[in-house]
Parts: C-alpha cells; sequence; structure tokens
C-alpha cells in the first residue's frame, strides 16, 4: 500500500506493528497504551490488553493504530452481538461488558473534570438502562452519492474511520419497528433506483423515529411521545432524546436537585419543546422555560396546555439576550440548562452568572464541553455539588451527565 502524501514518519514508519499493553480507554472510546513511552491510540483494544496494532497516522504527541490482534484479552472483552461491529462507526463498546461499560463511562467523565475543568469530584455510578438493545428510537442513515441502475450502494451510517458509508442491513440497537422501516425502504429505495425511477440526484438522509404514532420518516411531521406523565409533541427530525427507558429517571434526578434547593421558581434555559420545565410544574410556584428556536417554543407552548400546566410559560429568547423578560428574582430561582453538544457560549454563562440563581443543574450530552464550561462556574466562585452519568446509549461512548452546583456563597 502507498504511503499517503501527508504522512508524517517520525516516530513510526508508516503501517509498522508494534506490541504494547493498553492502560486505559478514552472518552472517544479509544484504547490508550504507550510503546517505549510514546502514546498510541488504538480503537477496538481494551484496559489490561496486551496487542499487536499497525501504525496508520503520526500526531505530534501520539500515534493513531488499526488493532491486528489481541495477544492477551481483557476478562471484560465478550463477543459483539451487531455484525457490522468494528465497521460501522455508530458503536465503540459492543466488545465491552456492559457493566465494564458503565465503570469506564463513570471513569471518563470523572477524568474529564479533573483534567479540563482543574475539579475533583466524586462523580455517582452511572444509572444504567434497563434496556442495552433495541432501545433507541431515532436513527439517520444515509447514502452519499445518487444510487444508479445496477450498482449495489453502501446504505447506513459512517464507518469508524468517519470516511465512508458501512452498508448497515441491520442496527441492533435500535427498535424492531425502525429496522423493519429502515429494510423496506432499503428494499424500495435499490427497486426505483433499478427501474431509473430514483428520486434522490445526490447522496441523502433518511429518518426513521419510532413515536406514539408508528415509525414516521417526514422531518415535519409533528409526532407524540410520553415521558411519565407527560405527553409531548414535537417535529419528527428536531432534538428529543431517544432513549425512552432512562429519560423519565434523567429528569426526575436533574428536577429533584432543582427542587432541593429551596428556589421557589424555575428557569429552563435551552427548554426546547418543554419537557423539565413541564415535569418541574409541580414542584414551583412558576416556571419559565426559555429558547432561542421559535418553532420549539410554538410547541412548547401547546405542550403546557396538552399537560395542564398553568404556572409555566415559555419565551422565545434571544442568545444575547436569554433572560430578558423574566420576572424571576434569582436568589429564588433555580435554572436547569440542557444546551446541545457544544456546550454553553461565554455570552450565555456571563448572563447566567449575572442573573445569580441559586442553583444550576447543568445537564448534558457531552461531559467533555460540560467540563470546560465547569472551569468558567468554578473560576466565577461556584461549586460543583453532584454528578450523575446516565446511560442514555449503551455500547457507545456517548454518556449524558448531570451536573449540580451552587452559587458563591
Amino acid at each position: 500500500m502507498p504511503v499517503p502524501k501527508n504522512f508524517v514518519a517520525q516516530p513510526y514508519a508508516y503501517h509498522q506493528e508494534i506490541e504494547l499493553e493498553i492502560d486505559t480507554l478514552t472518552n472517544l472510546g479509544n484504547g490508550l497504551g504507550r510503546h517505549e513511552g510514546w502514546v498510541v491510540m488504538v480503537p477496538f483494544a481494551l484496559p489490561g490488553e496486551r496487542v499487536k496494532v499497525r501504525i496508520f497516522r503520526n500526531h505530534k504527541s501520539w500515534s493513531d493504530a488499526d488493532l491486528i490482534e489481541v495477544l492477551r484479552p481483557s476478562p471484560d472483552r465478550i463477543t459483539p452481538t451487531c455484525q457490522h461491529f468494528g465497521d460501522c462507526g455508530g458503536c465503540q463498546y459492543q466488545h465491552l461488558s456492559y457493566a465494564a461499560q458503565l465503570v469506564w463511562k463513570q471513569r471518563q467523565v470523572k477524568e474529564l473534570f479533573q483534567r479540563l475543568a482543574g475539579v475533583t469530584l466524586e462523580v455517582d455510578p452511572v444509572h444504567p438502562s434497563p434496556e442495552t438493545w433495541a432501545y433507541r428510537t431515532k436513527i439517520t442513515p444515509h447514502f452519499d452519492r445518487a444510487p444508479k441502475p445496477g450498482q449495489p450502494f453502501p446504505f447506513g451510517f459512517k464507518k469508524a474511520d468517519n470516511m465512508r458509508i458501512c452498508d448497515v442491513l441491520d442496527c441492533p440497537i435500535t427498535t424492531p419497528a425502525i429496522n423493519q422501516a429502515f429494510q423496506e425502504s432499503r428494499r424500495r429505495i435499490t427497486a426505483e433506483t433499478a427501474a431509473g425511477k430514483s428520486p434522490f440526484k445526490r447522496g441523502a438522509t433518511l429518518l426513521f423515529r419510532h413515536t406514539l404514532e408508528g415509525v414516521v420518516t417526514d422531518h415535519r411531521a409533528v409526532v407524540t411521545e410520553r415521558v411519565g406523565d407527560l405527553t409531548l409533541q414535537f417535529r419528527a427530525g428536531e432534538f428529543f432524546q431517544n432513549n425512552p427507558h432512562v429519560i423519565p429517571d434523567l429528569v426526575e434526578y436533574a428536577v429533584a436537585h432543582a427542587a432541593a434547593s429551596g428556589a421557589r421558581f424555575l428557569v429552563d434555559a435551552y427548554c426546547g419543546v418543554g419537557l423539565f420545565a413541564l415535569a418541574a410544574a409541580r414542584r414551583f410556584e412558576r416556571v419559565s422555560g426559555v429558547e432561542v428556536n421559535e418553532d420549539a417554543i410554538f410547541h412548547a407552548r401547546a405542550n403546557a396546555k396538552r399537560n395542564q400546566r398553568g404556572n409555566v410559560t415559555f419565551l422565545a429568547g434571544v442568545a444575547e439576550a436569554i433572560f430578558q423578560g423574566l420576572t424571576f428574582p434569582g436568589a429564588d430561582t433555580a435554572v436547569i440548562l440542557d444546551p446541545p453538544r457544544k456546550g454553553c457560549d461565554r455570552v450565555f454563562l456571563d448572563q447566567l452568572f449575572a442573573f445569580k440563581p441559586r442553583r444550576v443543574v447543568y445537564v448534558s450530552c457531552a461531559p467533555d464541553t460540560q467540563a470546560r464550561d465547569l472551569q468558567a462556574f468554578v473560576e466565577a466562585g461556584w461549586k460543583p455539588v453532584a454528578a450523575r452519568p446516565f446511560d442514555l446509549f449503551p455500547h457507545t461512548r456517548h454518556v449524558e451527565n448531570v451536573l449540580v452546583l451552587d452559587p458563591p456563597a
């Protein structure tokens, strides 16, 4: 195989094979070991294993390698369930026992806080998912190019190398109804392509969302989910948590810690269609949800009426004045944050600190950006008092984390 033009030939030659011990797992799901003091990242290798690997990229302070052979396996290594594991990039941990997955996710959250925020905090054990297979209620498979008559085309998810598409026939972490609808779509698109009637001129991303209406494929369709005693509607293509087996417990944990502050009022920032705000309504005198997405606010207001939460209002905010229009005194208000994966920007954090709430409960799907934001909280005098991860995505590297913070004394 020719050496890539941009390959840096130090400290290893291209495709040089070495043996090393794996010491830990990174939060990206890669095994990390050291060879003669040099860090080597190896996907699908587990801590405690001795492995043979092949170098394919050298960075300034580490190298990337492919796993060739496990010379001494970890006792936590198991046989993956999915036929696509190792090729499809959707799962990173199917070869790791579920009990061990939970241990490592807890450790990774704690280490991120230490490394990125300089904070040593006791992180609670990860709340497990009652269902570890067939739990996922939304997938977005895709193909990169327009299908041509008589030619097969990969249709599925990004490969583990993030460069190409893995042709996925079945996904065991998603619901059987979604798998059935996905396979029917594959057959239909293949047949249309063979007949020269494909509607796709280029690649496409499809949606399969399993809700109370069944499997929905229209991004603009309004769909319904139940969380505890709430009935919530939203557009199928918009964000909504997609492991219904864990979400009620995560919501209860966040709301309970917000209420335990003794605050009379609650602000749900990044409120989406109102999940946390409506779940918290019965524990606070008044609740306001704030969101910059006006379509989400429309559905949040409708959800408040649908669930008879008369003490909840929703405001369409603007990023530079997110708390404008609130009448709650900060000292008597708790705030729940559930930002997107990129976390909170500095403009938002400065507004939050100026508001001076009694407590902040920070829900995050990306503990690395949460840890970055934690540093800003600590620099502003805030104190983290509790953290608990929730395993919304078994067999993947992803984990949701809830962080509870109290203001400066």
